[in-house]
């Protein structure tokens, strides 16, 4: 458009003048002007739409915006109002347990009038029937109340014993199927030697011709290998053996080892067994101590004084009743660790208490006491621990037991002790042991017969059934084994049972 006038002008500049010209142009100018008009109204109306479109999704945006925010209020307006009809009705029913327990106060308080007057009704009739019996009976309610009392304490006493044995007998339940458990675990786990009992050696030599070496000219080299070692020498008619006979096993190993090295010099005189003696005699000493430390060794123990060491030695060449002392206090030593540590003790003071227990049985001093005593006085003058001190002494209850390792000790040196194999009591003290016990049973009134059995690990008594009732045989059980307790020493324990039988015998014709 601003060409065409460009040129327009220029025209009209140049003095050159077209109306036709002129008239076309103004039409064209006028068209483009319309067109140029159009345009306008076209883009007018495209922004005036776009303004309308983000109007109305503006106020789209708005309105979901404002519905939300109402939903939220509304649904909080109802959860409002559910707690509020929640609390009327907790508040209708705090009133309404409220009202029941105002009535239910005043029915027990009408209810404790009536029990009081009740009460009191009942104490005058009371008193006076008391009164009454006092005059028919012609006794005072004193006199009354313990003739009474004497009637019912017979009934009473058995009533108790047989209420006590049952308590006991629920309470060993549960206590027994525990201690079984770690009693039976700790035995299961240690597996030692049967018992060998012996108060003679044997020595075998190769021909009857050195029986006369040995004895010497005159018996004069029996004699001094008799008197350097303590021993008795039996030489008879037993072919290539002789024997060595001495309480002391230390003196036997010794007589028998100097024997068996001078049968293998061949040179047998009193001096040379004088050497020979005290050669060996050394030699075992210093085996004593090594066994003693080879023992500590083996068990895992430390820190023992030299003293205690070599006297551990000893107990290798000592038993009691058949049973090696020194393979006994091993094996107590295992039993007492297997179950302190059942029971969560100290695993090492255990073990250590159990090997050195019997150590009195081989002490050179204290000779007067008991061995669990004088094991105790070794121990402490050792300066030894002392709760292994007070289990030494009191595992035979010759001391009181202070410390949670003594009664282990005591039920460990009875396990070893009772198991089968282990010992072997004499022929003439077990006979005397069984007739003391059924002897001891005997004297109460009623028994007619009894029974050792088991080795004497059960007694069966057998009662008058016109004498002894059975409210009775409770009470007679538990006399019969207090008096057994207090009376008798054993091994384990003795289970006491009382029988009465009640026949009646009739026959048809």
């Amino acid at each position: 458009m601003d060409i065409i006038l460009y040129v327009v002008f220029f025209l009209a500049g140049s003095g050159i003048s077209y109306f036709v010209w002129d008239k076309a142009l103004k039409k064209r100018a006028d068209k483009v002007l319309e067109e140029a008009k159009d345009k306008g109204e076209v883009l007018k109306k495209d922004k005036i739409l776009q303004a309308k479109e983000k109007f109305l999704q503006l106020k789209a945006e708005h309105e979901a915006y404002i519905n939300e925010r109402n939903s939220k209020l509304q649904q909080r307006e109802n959860n409002f109002k559910q707690r509020e009809v929640q609390l009327s009705q907790k508040r209708e029913s705090v009133e309404k347990k409220s009202r029941e327990l105002d009535i239910l106060r005043k029915n027990l308080d009408t209810q404790l009038d009536l029990v009081e007057r009740k009460i009191e009704h009942y104490e005058k009739a009371q008193k006076k029937a008391v009164e009454q019996l006092e005059k028919s009976a012609s006794l005072s309610a004193k006199e009354a109340k313990e003739q009474l009392l004497e009637s019912l304490k017979g009934e009473a006493k058995s009533e108790a014993a047989a209420y006590i044995n049952e308590i006991l007998s629920e309470a060993q339940m549960e206590a027994t199927k525990k201690a079984k458990k770690i009693v039976l675990q700790s035995i299961q786990r240690v597996a030692m030697e049967t018992a060998i009992e012996n108060s003679v050696t044997v020595f075998h030599i190769t021909n009857d011709d050195m029986k006369g070496r040995i004895i010497g000219r005159e018996g004069r080299n029996i004699r001094a290998l008799e008197a350097a070692t303590g021993v008795e020498l039996i030489i008879d008619d037993t072919p290539e053996a002789i024997v060595l006979s001495a309480f002391d096993p230390i003196r036997r190993e010794i007589a028998r080892l100097s024997l068996h090295r001078l049968v293998t010099d061949g040179r047998i005189h009193p001096a040379r067994i004088e050497e020979v003696v005290k050669k060996v005699e050394s030699e075992i000493e210093e085996e004593i101590l090594e066994t003693g430390k080879r023992t500590a060794i083996d068990l895992g123990l430390h820190g023992i004084h030299v003293d205690a060491l070599r006297l551990i030695g000893k107990m290798k060449y000592r038993s009691s009743y058949g049973q090696n002392l020194l393979q006994h206090s091993r094996e107590t030593a295992n039993l007492c660790a297997i179950m302190a540590g059942e029971l969560g003790l100290n695993v090492k003071l255990a073990k250590r208490a159990g090997l050195l227990h019997d150590i009195g049985k081989v002490a050179e001093d204290y000779t007067d006491l008991p061995h669990a005593l004088a094991g105790a006085k070794i121990l402490e003058s050792l300066n030894e621990n002392p709760q292994i001190v007070n289990a030494v002494g009191s595992h035979h209850d010759e001391m009181e037991m202070t410390s949670m390792i003594a009664p282990i000790v005591q039920v460990c040196d009875a396990i070893s002790g009772a198991r089968p194999g282990a010992r072997r009591d004499v022929t003439e003290s077990y006979i005397k042991r069984l007739k003391d016990l059924e002897d001891l049973a005997l004297s109460y009134e009623g028994v007619m017969k009894t029974y050792a059995i088991q080795a004497g690990r059960e007694l069966r008594v057998i009662v008058g059934s016109d004498i002894v009732s059975d409210s009775k045989t409770e009470t007679l059980a538990n006399d019969i084994a207090r008096k057994i307790q207090e009376d008798m020493t054993y091994p384990g324990q003795i289970k006491v049972t009382v029988i009465r039988e009640t026949r009646a015998v009739n026959y048809a014709k």
